[in-house]
């Protein structure tokens, strides 16, 4: 491992159509192609480590504006995100599962472990993985070993991972600079440039985003709809009857009925229009 093999790669459990829309919301340049029955991978255009930090100063470490990415897109979905980085000096990951605290283990150059055994144990637990086989290859991973160097550790990580179904494209794995993997992935069938469009795409495509998971039937259609309308029907009689007992509480309660009941419709118009 050299200081030009900087690199990283954002690993999803879900498929590329699952994962696209919350990746538009990074407003980031990115590369997403599968990367196995259940996983997807993303692939930064860009080396925004190599820039100027967020406060103006140097570039921040590339495990820190990876690991972001990760946070920011596991607080939005039901699925895990698992962050690969690496350096001239270190390698290792974050993973980020919902509000839940990221964890993470690094490796420097050599192979040398230098994260918390605990860390391997609960990367485990969070991916379902085999609590005997496959938690005793990832501690493996956490003892001295001359003959194993930062990129062979990242590698046997993700021999582990295989067991779930993640299948890397040949050319995306550790110690491969930015560069190669951006051509490695831009070749890949069924690949797709997911780019920053603006507030109004990102809006649509976060809507989008909400009406395609297990909400969906309650946000937009047949149901949502239903609801809409029982929430008028219900709403209206009720705001009458706290009118005239003089129940401020009945009445507010109506209110909210109604309003919810009305903008849900008012909803489920403008996105059928908007369609």
């Amino acid at each position: 491992m050299n200081a030009t093999s900087t690199g990283a790669l954002l690993l999803c459990r879900a498929d590329p159509e699952t994962v696209r829309p919350l990746a538009h919301l990074l407003r980031e340049q990115m590369l997403l192609t599968r990367a196995g029955e259940e996983w997807s991978v993303l692939v930064p255009e860009g080396k925004p480590w190599r820039g100027t930090g967020p406060s103006g100063g140097g570039p921040e470490p590339v495990d820190r504006v990876i690991g972001g990415w990760a946070g920011a897109l596991a607080v939005g979905s039901s699925w895990p995100v698992l962050a690969l980085w690496w350096d001239g000096d270190r390698a290792g990951y974050t993973l980020a599962a919902g509000f839940r605290r990221p964890v993470g283990y690094i490796w420097l150059a050599d192979g040398t472990p230098v994260g918390e055994d605990e860390a391997m144990r609960t990367f485990a637990a969070r991916l379902g993985l085999d609590p005997v086989l496959d938690l005793q290859a990832l501690e493996e991973l956490t003892r001295p070993d001359p003959e194993s160097d930062a990129d062979a550790r990242l590698r046997g990580l993700l021999a582990v991972l295989t067991r779930t179904g993640l299948t890397l494209p040949t050319g995306l794995g550790p110690g491969e600079s930015a560069d190669r993997l951006r051509s490695v992935a831009a070749v890949q069938r069924g690949v797709e440039r997911v780019e920053w469009s603006g507030w109004r795409d990102a809006v649509r495509v976060e809507l989008d985003a909400v009406e395609s998971s297990s909400l969906g039937p309650w946000v937009r259609g047949p149901r949502a709809r239903a609801i809409a309308a029982a929430q008028l029907a219900a709403g209206l009689p009720l705001l009458l009857w706290g009118a005239r007992r003089r129940s401020g509480g009945w009445a507010a309660a109506g209110a909210v009925l109604l309003a919810q009941g009305a903008l849900g419709l008012a909803y489920h118009r403008a996105r059928a229009g908007a369609s």
